[in-house]
C-alpha cells in the first residue's frame, strides 16, 4: 500500500473517531442537563432567603418587626421545692421589661392574626397546643406523670420572643414519671393554631421554640410539613405561609440532624397539628 492510501485511510479513521466521541459528549451533556439540580419535595429555605413556592403555597421568613432584648420571664410559684398534685395548680410568673396586654408596636402592619387582648404568655404543657395567658397568675390542670411546662413571652400577634431570658422550662412530675433531661435538645410547636378567617387567613404565622439547639445549613434543621409539602428550615425565626385554601390543613414540625435523622427527645416530632381556614 502506498503512502497516499495510508494517509487517506488514517484521516478517515480519525474523523470518524472524532465524530463518535463528539456524539458521546453531546449525549452525556444532554443527560446531565435533564437531571434536576434539586429535588422539589424537600426545598430548603435559608435564613433571609427568597420565598419558596410549591403549588399554591408560598413560605418565607418573617422579618422581626419589634425586638425585646431585655424582656424576662421568671416562675415564682410553684417554687422549686414545692410539691404539686394532679389537678388545678396555681402558677405565678414574674415579667420584667415587658408589658402584658399591650398591643405590640407594628401589629397592624404585620397583616396576620393578632390578639385584641395584646401581648401575653404562651403556656405549653407537654408540647400540647398552647394556652394564651394575659395575666401573670393563673390556674392550669396538671396530670399524673410528667408535666413539662414551657412558658414564653409572646407578642400580640403570637410571635414568641427568643432572647434566651424570656422563657421558663420546668417539669412537674406527679406520681409515676420519667426523668426529663433539661440539657437535651428540645423543639416545641407554637403556631399555627385554631381557625383562621378573613384577612387572617391570607398570611399565617409558623413559629416554634428551641431549647439547647441551634439551626444552620451544616447542622440541625427543622423539617416543616404542610399537608403533603415539605420544607427544610435552617434558621430559628418566624415564618409566614400564604396560599392555604379553604378547609382543614395539617402542619408538622420535626427537629432533624445534619443527616436528616430525628434528634432524640420527647417533643422533637410535634405530630400532626390541624388548623382550619375559612374564606
Amino acid at each position: 500500500m502506498n503512502t497516499f492510501k495510508v494517509l487517506l485511510i488514517s484521516s478517515i479513521f480519525i474523523i470518524s473517531l472524532s465524530s463518535c466521541e463528539s456524539s458521546k459528549t453531546n449525549n452525556k451533556e444532554e443527560k446531565q442537563s435533564a437531571t434536576p439540580k434539586e429535588e422539589p419535595h424537600r426545598a430548603q429555605l435559608k435564613a433571609g432567603g427568597e420565598p419558596i413556592e410549591k403549588g399554591d403555597l408560598k413560605l418565607y421568613p418573617a422579618e422581626i418587626a419589634k425586638t425585646f432584648p431585655d424582656a424576662e420571664l421568671h416562675l415564682s410559684s410553684p417554687s422549686e421545692d414545692e410539691k404539686v398534685n394532679a389537678g388545678k395548680v396555681n402558677f405565678k410568673f414574674e415579667v420584667k421589661n415587658y408589658q402584658l396586654r399591650e398591643q405590640t408596636e407594628g401589629a397592624e402592619e404585620r397583616h396576620c392574626a393578632n390578639s385584641a387582648d395584646g401581648q401575653h404568655i404562651h403556656f405549653i404543657l407537654n408540647n400540647g397546643p398552647y394556652q394564651a395567658k394575659y395575666d401573670p397568675q393563673f390556674e392550669a390542670e396538671l396530670v399524673e406523670g410528667n408535666n413539662v411546662v414551657l412558658a414564653f413571652l409572646s407578642r400580640s400577634y403570637h410571635e414568641g420572643i427568643k432572647n434566651g431570658k424570656a422563657y421558663v422550662l420546668k417539669n412537674f412530675p406527679i406520681g409515676t414519671s420519667s426523668d426529663f433531661d433539661y440539657d437535651a435538645q428540645h423543639l416545641f410547636f407554637s403556631r399555627p393554631k385554631g381557625v383562621y378567617s378573613g384577612e387572617d387567613a391570607e398570611r399565617i404565622l409558623v413559629d416554634f421554640y428551641l431549647i439547647n439547639s441551634e439551626l444552620s445549613t451544616e447542622g440541625n434543621k427543622v423539617e416543616l410539613t404542610i399537608d403533603s409539602e415539605e420544607f427544610i428550615l435552617d434558621s430559628w425565626q418566624p415564618y409566614f405561609v400564604e396560599g392555604l385554601s379553604k378547609g382543614e390543613h395539617q402542619f408538622r414540625l420535626r427537629l432533624i440532624d445534619q443527616n436528616g435523622n430525628l434528634v432524640p427527645g420527647p417533643f422533637n416530632d410535634s405530630g400532626v397539628r390541624t388548623i382550619e381556614v375559612e374564606r
